[in-house]
């Protein structure tokens, strides 16, 4: 009879250690699903697809996905984590436009504007500066006005002051 129990007590235990060992299982299920709830690690591709986008706020004119700062590393760890929250590449670049202003931007946020500016102001340019060069080779009118002779004796001083300098000049030759 003590076999038997002996037996009983065996399978309990056993019993009641699979039981244990089922729970410690599920838990761990449960646990690893909502760790992996914020999906997965975001790869390298990933991150320099939204950093090449970017310019370093730090480092003039050289894009985040290859800038060698530890602060572009932060940055780009930072654009990693936001993937792995779920967020949309418009919602990073706009937080990054937020925290830096658009000069980080890649691509300037209203492109038709500035294409357009540029290529008016030279147009303007140009068309004034052909204007100038109108103006400078055609002769003046004021020019074509004037005595049939080029004696400048015939022409008649503007102030009364050089007109009786003149006379009196000439009356001592």
């Amino acid at each position: 009879m003590k076999a038997i129990q002996s037996r009983e007590i065996t399978t309990y235990r056993a019993a009641k250690l699979l039981l244990a060992i089922l729970f410690a299982f599920t838990l761990a299920l449960t646990f690893n699903h909502f760790a992996s709830a914020q999906g997965p690690t975001p790869t390298d591709d990933e991150v320099n697809r939204i950093a090449k986008q970017l310019y370093c706020p730090v480092c003039e004119s050289t894009p985040l996905d290859v800038c060698p700062t530890e602060a572009c590393r932060q940055w780009r760890d930072l654009i990693r984590t936001m993937l792995a929250d779920g967020k949309s590449e418009a919602e990073i670049k706009q937080y990054f436009v937020t925290q830096y202003g658009a000069r980080v931007l890649a691509e300037p946020p209203n492109r038709l504007v500035s294409y357009l500016v540029p290529a008016v102001a030279i147009l303007l340019g140009v068309i004034l500066l052909a204007r100038g060069f109108q103006m400078w080779l055609k002769p003046s009118p004021a020019a074509n006005e004037g005595p049939a002779n080029n004696n400048p004796d015939d022409i008649p001083p503007a102030d009364p002051y050089v007109a009786r300098l003149e006379e009196e000049l000439k009356k001592q030759k």
